[in-house]
């Protein structure tokens, strides 16, 4: 049966792609509801397949690009310059509060100083050069000059201090560091824990008193170089190493994550067919572009599609729609917070006076989804999941409340991602009798995982620069036997027509009377009633209950005489929260007080 099924709705799939008029196509519904046998499947098929096939063309699309690009040994820089031919004097970037806007001439211009400055010092291809710096238009134009010239940059969080942000800079082993005069301070504090042969460039405020002895002035040797295109970079391609871009673990020091040209273009281009961006689109950006929500999906628009860009050095809740209205800008990026702080402002008339008709990012809690539209007013929220490494990404191309994606019910194997099923206390992978994960069915939360095909720049995994932590995301025998899949880390939930919620981050879950309840859900609840308030939901260990969880607060688990904020717990009995002194909490440690 399910073969037929499949056979049938590749078929149609087929002919649609072919062009094959609406009355022919319902035809051919009716002959894949008779094979499929079932008034289930039809209502799934009816309700899912224009989402489906939208999202087929787009992934089509996509994989013939790639296929090009892959032919023409093309780069990021390559594409550039296409967009750049097309319209060099369309504004490319806006960089807010000092209103400095670049053409794609510009930024063109600017990124060959970079290349043909940091060539005639004698960086090559395969170096790295640490970027550790604000946002604003020169970060852009930097780290694109430098893959002019095959030169891979290390974008370094400009909030990082001390051992974490010396790490950062010597696992990349970079051979040089461009900071911003505004993070002279930070890099002085750690200098001694660098290499003594890196070489300092400092761009922006600068005061010769003040920076480390040897540090470079970047502004005006960059003004004094040609701003004619560098030479060509010999074996440079499509799959090569472009920058790195830092993720953070459970424990530990962040990860240097690799990201080659391909991953690149494939994370923007997904995000502008999948939501049917479009030339005139103005994107407001106020993430930060050390990480890729920022710098691919956002900067990567007008890389890669010529979109403007409106460049924010750090988001403001206070000054997000009032940039909106004056920058006219039609899509908007987020993470979660982002979308909670709005709520929290006090309610003004310019936040329905903008012309924005998309929102677009990840994290938007279920609890506030609502509220946020209704709100401000935003047509579409174009909610994702996804990760810098990761080659299991979705898409909410329909606009489905509380949905981070999802998976064709019918057509399955075109996009070849999965939930299987955990042990929901160690999250291990729980395998068959044959040694292979168990997918889950709909309602199942499982862990989300995603074929590895190395040989495919959309399946491809490339990993973290330390190969032990790239080792690890890495499972077999997952879809079958020999395979090699991708370890998301993260909890998903599948209905019935396959859209796809994210549930929790690995661990990041408790059980209470034998249900698994999320954090992430009980977050946004409190969250909810307490104004918008930041709020950190954690499992701690109770003898014989709850599972131990490793982080510094779960550490400090219940105990009174450890934590100074006020606890209080559930009384069953009393049906209220009662305050948790010393003499409650050695009960419940004793075992006399049951939960």
């Amino acid at each position: 049966m399910m073969w037929r099924l499949a056979a049938c709705t590749a078929l149609l799939l087929l002919f649609w792609l072919c062009g094959l008029p609406w009355p022919l196509l319902t035809a051919a519904t009716c002959a894949l509801y008779l094979a499929s046998g079932g008034r289930s499947f039809l209502g799934i098929f009816l309700k899912t397949i224009g989402r489906d096939l939208h999202a087929a063309g787009v992934l089509l699309k996509v994989k013939l690009n790639v296929k090009r690009n892959l032919k023409l040994s093309n780069t990021i820089p390559k594409i550039f310059h296409e967009v750049v031919l097309r319209h060099p004097d369309k504004t490319a970037l806006i960089f807010e509060g000092t209103d400095a806007s670049w053409s794609f001439r510009d930024l063109d211009e600017y990124s060959n100083r970079v290349a043909n400055y940091f060539y005639e010092q004698g960086y090559r291809t395969g170096d790295v050069v640490a970027l550790f710096m604000e946002s604003r238009n020169e970060y852009v134009g930097l780290w694109l000059g430098m893959a002019k010239v095959g030169v891979e940059g290390a974008l370094i969080n400009f909030n990082l201090r001390m051992d974490a942000l010396a790490h950062c800079i010597n696992i990349s082993r970079a051979k040089a560091i461009i900071f911003g005069g505004e993070l002279n301070t930070a890099l002085k504090e750690i200098h001694k824990l660098l290499g003594k042969s890196m070489s300092l460039y400092c761009s922006g405020e600068w005061n010769a008193s003040e920076v480390l002895p040897g540090t470079e002035n970047l502004d005006p040797l960059l003004e004094a170089t040609s701003t004619r295109p560098p030479p060509p970079v010999q074996n440079r391609g499509f799959t090569d190493r472009l920058f790195y871009i830092y993720t953070s673990g459970t424990t530990g020091m962040p990860k240097a994550a690799i990201v080659v040209h391909s991953r690149y273009y494939r994370m923007a281009a997904l995000v502008y067919y999948g939501y049917r961006m479009r030339d005139d689109d103005i994107v407001y950006d106020c993430l930060p572009l050390y990480h890729s929500a920022g710098n691919i999906v956002g900067i990567g628009q007008c890389l890669l599609h010529g979109l403007t860009v409106v460049i924010r050095k750090k988001f403001s809740a206070s000054c997000f729609w009032d940039d909106c209205v004056k920058y006219r800008c039609t899509i908007v990026q987020y993470i979660g917070e982002v979308c909670r702080y709005l709520l929290s402002q006090p309610v003004r008339g310019v936040e329905r006076q903008h012309c924005v008709r998309m929102a677009l990012g990840n994290g938007l809690r279920p609890s506030i989804w609502e509220d946020f539209t209704s709100r401000f007013h935003i047509p579409q929220v174009a909610e994702f999941y996804g990760a810098t490494e990761c080659n299991c990404s979705l898409g909410n191309f329909d606009n489905k409340v509380g949905a981070c994606g999802f998976n064709s019910r019918i057509l399955p194997f075109v996009y070849p991602i999965r939930l299987v099923k955990v042990d929901e206390d160690t999250m291990e992978l729980i395998r068959g009798r044959d040694g292979v994960c168990i997918p889950c069915k709909p309602g199942e939360p499982g862990q989300l995982v995603g074929r590895i095909v190395q040989n495919d720049p959309l399946r491809r995994f490339d990993g973290y620069v330390n190969e032990a932590a790239t080792a690890k995301k890495i499972a077999h025998d997952v879809f079958k036997k020999g395979d090699a899949a991708y370890l998301s880390g993260d909890v998903l939930i599948m209905d019935d027509y396959g859209y796809m919620y994210f549930r929790d981050r690995t661990g990041d879950t408790f059980r209470w009377k034998g249900e698994n309840v999320s954090t992430t859900e009980v977050e946004g609840t409190l969250s909810r009633i307490l104004g918008m308030a930041d709020v950190v939901v954690y499992g701690v260990e109770v003898p014989g209950t709850f599972k131990f969880q490793k982080t510094e607060m779960r550490k400090e688990g219940f105990d009174p005489r450890v934590i100074k904020d006020r606890l209080y717990l559930l009384d069953q009995k009393q049906q209220k929260y009662v305050p948790l002194d010393e003499e409650l909490f050695k009960s419940i440690q004793s075992g006399k007080k049951k939960l």
